[in-house]
């Protein structure tokens, strides 16, 4: 690998430099990519010790990053796609030179990708938390190559991994909100994609958050797969069925955190409204789904709750190629920006400044939300 002493000696000459013409900077915004959505309340995202900035600059040497998506890959207009606009963007405005791979339909390969990917990388993430243990194996076998990993803790990490963590429930409390303060029927639901621990922190907070406005409206709540069956992330038929029954159980706001499942979601919002001649709303996750979503479905999606993978994955190879990188956690919450809610189509403008106050609690910590049901 490319880790000699004499490349180091010039990434730090051209930090220096770099650091002595940038000046310092309080400055700490980035403007959310298109896979993103531009159009969010708040754009400004970071992590606790650092933050991608408007200014950037190419890196001193080639910097070579490899990325593996988790089961669905690029392509699945939520999870995985938002860490690939944090690949582009930095491959765009940082000239670092990007390989990309999918786990397989059973993600027995995790473990092999990292590794072949460490072979020719400065820099290797893995989405997702199943990603685990792989990235433990990888990052002891490659310890010149550094790791980052989204959603996921590894116990006794080495020092070349960072772990990128989000504050998921803070964000779902927001949306929690907008579909109190939307729903007609007093009425609404979630659906999780697999019943677990960290999923189940995205149903905390929209219950918390449903529950806030009015404790009187009903929730339905059910996971596609329990597991060791993943498969409820990648499953768009039977998100399909369980949000037509419940909308057709009198929900009319069901908010989803099942990866692609929740396309089968945005088709049940609009087929249900078609056959009924009404209007059921539906709430995407992690990325401005209304943005990625096909036409016939967008004008059903109400807002999406922002979960900046897009920004963690942006600000790790910045710091890789700035040669400033470090292992160890890092949480993304609201008091920066790190989740949040999307305002495209603007579905939910008259309720903005609403959603702003109840922001204002959670970083405040006048409102703490719950991360269990």
């Amino acid at each position: 690998m490319r880790k000699q002493l004499w490349l180091f000696s010039v990434v730090l000459a051209f930090a220096l430099i770099a650091a002595a013409c940038g000046g310092d900077s309080d400055d700490d915004t980035t403007t959310t990519t298109a896979a993103a959505g531009d159009s969010t309340e708040t754009t400004a995202a970071a992590t606790e010790t650092t933050a991608a900035t408007e200014t950037t600059a190419v890196p001193a040497v080639d910097t070579n990053v490899g990325l593996v998506y988790d089961i669905g890959g690029r392509g699945d207009q939520s999870f995985n796609d938002s860490a690939a606009a944090g690949l582009d963007k930095a491959t765009a405005e940082l000239g670092i030179t990007p390989s990309e791979a999918s786990a397989n339909n059973d993600g027995s390969n995790r473990e092999e990708l990292l590794n072949l990917q460490a072979d020719e990388s400065d820099l290797v993430f893995g989405i997702g938390f199943l990603f685990g243990d792989p990235m433990l194996a990888a990052a002891t076998a490659s310890p010149d190559v550094n790791f980052g990993i989204v959603d996921g803790f590894i116990e006794g990490a080495p020092e070349n991994v960072a772990m990128l963590l989000f504050a998921e429930e803070q964000g779902s409390f927001l949306v929690g909100v907008a579909a109190a303060m939307k729903s007609e029927a007093g009425h609404v639901g979630f659906i999780g994609g697999v019943n677990m621990e960290l999923i189940q922190k995205f149903e905390a907070g929209f219950v918390a958050g449903v529950h806030a406005v009015d404790d009187a409206i009903v929730i339905d709540r059910q996971y596609i797969t329990e597991p060791p069956d993943f498969d409820g992330f990648n499953d768009p038929a039977s998100g399909k069925v369980i949000a037509q029954s419940m909308f057709e159980g009198g929900a009319d706001v069901v908010y989803h955190a099942a990866g692609g499942s929740g396309n089968g979601l945005f088709q049940a919002a609009k087929e249900y409204s078609d056959a009924n001649g009404t209007k059921v709303w539906a709430i995407g996750v992690d990325s401005d789904q209304y943005l990625t979503a096909g036409d016939d479905v967008k004008d059903y999606i109400l807002t999406s709750m922002l979960k900046r993978v897009d920004v963690s994955v942006y600000n790790t190879i910045k710091e890789q190629a700035d040669g400033m990188f470090a292992g160890g956690v890092k949480i993304f919450d609201l008091s920066v920006d790190g989740v949040g809610y999307s305002v495209t189509g603007g579905f939910i403008d008259d309720i903005v400044a609403d959603l702003d106050d109840w922001k204002a609690k959670i970083v405040s910590g006048e409102v703490v939300v719950p991360s269990t049901p």
